[in-house]
């Protein structure tokens, strides 16, 4: 009986604390968080999200749902929390990527990924508004392809990275008249936030200070947005941290919270100490470095010669200039054991530059596929690399993030992101199981315009393609498009001329000027786009062999088409009679445009994205000299140069590598 009685009482103790809504931890030692990832309670209380690891993930989140709707009106009742953290990279200047305070139907987020998506979500579901998911971030890293302002700023997220409202972070100074101080979140410097949440007002509060500063009257963030149709009844709070190609410390030194009332200040004195940086690579050399030497010599010279087999299997250059890229270098070693060895089992596809396989990142689960490219100019190497480590940089959600490289010997290796339904090319002409409906196509050719507007116009220097196809155009898991495989691609500086003179493509998606000068530029971008159209509507290559000596060549078909006043005809009759017209002879008569012989005839690609956008009607093909010698042009200057002029002009004909898949 008296067992019973206890239990009784423990039971309801604990149901008034569930509803009581509200906790403060002025540290963390007795703490019942719910960690997942590399989130840790380290010694003195300080929770430690993500380590001196790269792209790792860390999650904190109070063990118990908070019950935030109220029964009267189903509204999502006043809140307020305030937390304490610093951010330290190992570079001064560099950070990876962040920490976000997050309300969330779940306190585990199985399938989400690192770097730029925060360990909350994947390109799957990121956007989704089935997330319910709120967020207030501390970005240290600015992500293109979320829209973010900055390499530093405070942001709140509803389903969604791409901010709600964002702001550079700082805070109003009372002291100095309510001036705006600049802060840097990755200083290493101790900071606090204060979010709050009022219920009449439906207003979002966002504050920031440092450690030693008493709350700023103004709020640095707010903003006007219901959270009722975001909440569930019962959420869960805490934290999520990443890192990407640079380590960084995410930690919390306390944490206070509270559903409708005024959250209980943290007591400054009481919050543990950060430990300096460099305090676990410390504690392993007393740690593993102490025993090694008590070793006996026979055992240490076993270890030599294993260690000396291992080396020279792993082994790879590092010079002296490769330094200054070093966070985008992936250790051999790693790329070895992601893939398996390279085994044939993981192969995703096969080109005439190398090999592409599938393979796990073992310390963050992050899915990869590993290019191994073989690269005999050694003078070249250098460029090589520093363009293909600028274009790692560019980040927008349709094109395949190249996330690193590695260097062997004369061996390239490239890392992408896994990208699960592979390429386009796959779905429109190997006989697939799943055929792509007319909504799915359109939604493809719109992302990749805006990939490649993205590349022509809206990053910091112009980037030409120049192997626009469908074969390297690839999938992610709900079939948008990623435009990839950059390893033709030039850059070259906004204004400035392309000084490219090597052919460089594939046969039906060369621009005729380009095989003539060997220059690439952004209508030669262009003309293999309009190509690209013309495929994913038709489902049939540029040039498309009927027979065993003789060829369709695409770009005709359609034209020939259009003349006659049918041009929904060149359709692929896979579509059936589930299409949208309108939008179909749009792209087909967009496709014969960006494929005019002449260069200054052919839109821009900001044009091309306002005609698929409706937003300008497009222009009447009959007032612009298209003919069908101007559209097989092309073609003719490619035979031109395949059978004449090959002995002095280096072309490059090229298979997509990642046919198979990414």
């Amino acid at each position: 009986m008296f067992l019973k009685l206890v239990f009784m009482l423990f039971f309801l103790v604990t149901l008034v604390a569930s509803k009581d809504n509200s906790f403060t931890y002025n540290g963390f030692q007795s703490s019942d968080l719910d960690l997942d990832g590399t989130a840790d309670v380290i010694e003195d209380g300080l929770l430690r999200l993500t380590n001196d690891n790269t792209q790792v993930t860390g999650h904190a989140f109070y063990p118990n749902p908070i019950v935030f709707k109220k029964t009267s009106d189903g509204s999502v009742s006043s809140f307020s929390t305030t937390f304490v953290f610093a951010i330290r990279s190992q570079y001064p200047t560099l950070s990876g990527h962040g920490i976000v305070f997050v309300v969330s139907p779940t306190n585990w987020f199985p399938n989400s990924l690192p770097s730029q998506y925060l360990g909350l979500f994947d390109s799957s579901n990121i956007g989704n508004s089935s997330n319910h998911v709120f967020g207030v971030e501390l970005d240290t890293v600015q992500d293109f392809g979320f829209d973010d302002i900055n390499n530093n700023h405070v942001g709140i997220d509803i389903n969604d990275l791409k901010s709600y409202n964002a702001t550079p972070a700082g805070y109003y100074d009372d002291e100095n008249n309510g001036q705006l101080k600049n802060l840097t979140l990755f200083s290493g410097n101790p900071m606090q936030v204060w979010i709050e949440y009022d219920s009449e007002k439906t207003k979002i509060d966002v504050t920031l200070a440092p450690i030693n500063v008493v709350k700023p009257t103004r709020p640095l963030l707010s903003t006007t947005k219901d959270l009722s149709p975001i909440f569930n009844n019962t959420m869960y709070v805490g934290f999520s941290s990443t890192t990407g190609l640079i380590s960084s410390y995410h930690d919390v030194l306390g944490w206070s919270f509270k559903v409708d009332g005024q959250v209980q200040n943290l007591i400054i004195s009481k919050l543990p100490t950060l430990a300096r940086f460099s305090e676990k690579k410390e504690s392993k050399i007393l740690t593993v470095g102490l025993p090694l030497i008590l070793l006996s010599l026979v055992f240490m010279i076993t270890l030599g010669v294993m260690y000396y087999i291992k080396r020279k299997k792993f082994s790879e250059i590092l010079e002296d200039w490769e330094h200054e890229y070093g966070p985008h270098r992936f250790k051999f070693k790693d790329l070895y054991f992601a893939t398996k060895g390279f085994k044939e089992k993981g192969l995703l596809g096969v080109g005439g530059f190398g090999r592409v396989y599938k393979g796990v990142i073992p310390s963050s689960k992050l899915e990869v596929a590993v290019k191994r490219v073989s690269h005999e100019s050694k003078q070249g190497m250098r460029e090589f690399v520093s363009e293909i480590v600028s274009i790692g940089r560019l980040r927008h959600r349709n094109l395949v993030p190249l996330l690193g490289y590695c260097r062997r010997k004369d061996e390239l290796l490239l890392v992408y992101e896994y990208m699960p339904n592979g390429s386009l090319d796959n779905y429109l002409h190997k006989q697939p199981k799943v055929t792509l409906n007319w909504s799915q196509r359109f939604r493809i050719i719109k992302g990749v315009a805006s990939g490649l507007f993205y590349l022509h116009e809206e990053w910091e220097q112009v980037v030409i393609h120049r192997d626009i196809k469908a074969s390297n155009v690839m999938l992610d898991s709900e079939f948008n498009a990623r435009l990839g495989d950059f390893g033709l691609s030039r850059l070259y500086d906004h204004g400035a001329d392309p000084d490219t003179t090597h052919v460089a493509g594939t046969v039906g998606y060369l621009a005729p000027e380009h095989t003539r000068t060997g220059k690439a530029t952004k209508f030669s971008d262009v003309y293999a786009f309009g190509a690209f159209l013309l495929e994913v509507v038709c489902g049939r290559r540029p040039i498309d062999r009927v027979g065993k000596y003789e060829s369709v060549i695409l770009v005709d078909l359609v034209f020939e088409c259009w003349k006659r006043g049918e041009i929904l005809e060149a359709k692929d009759v896979n579509l059936g009679s589930d299409y949208v017209s309108d939008e179909v002879e749009l792209v087909l008569k967009l496709g014969l445009l960006c494929s005019h012989s002449e260069p200054l005839a052919r839109p821009s690609m900001r044009q091309v994205m306002q005609y698929l956008e409706r937003d300008i009607p497009l222009p009447d093909l009959s007032l612009l000299s298209l003919s069908s010698f101007g559209l097989t042009f092309g073609y003719q200057e490619q035979e031109v140069v395949k059978d004449k002029t090959m002995s002095h002009i280096s072309v490059s004909v090229t298979e997509s590598l990642l046919s198979g898949g990414r």
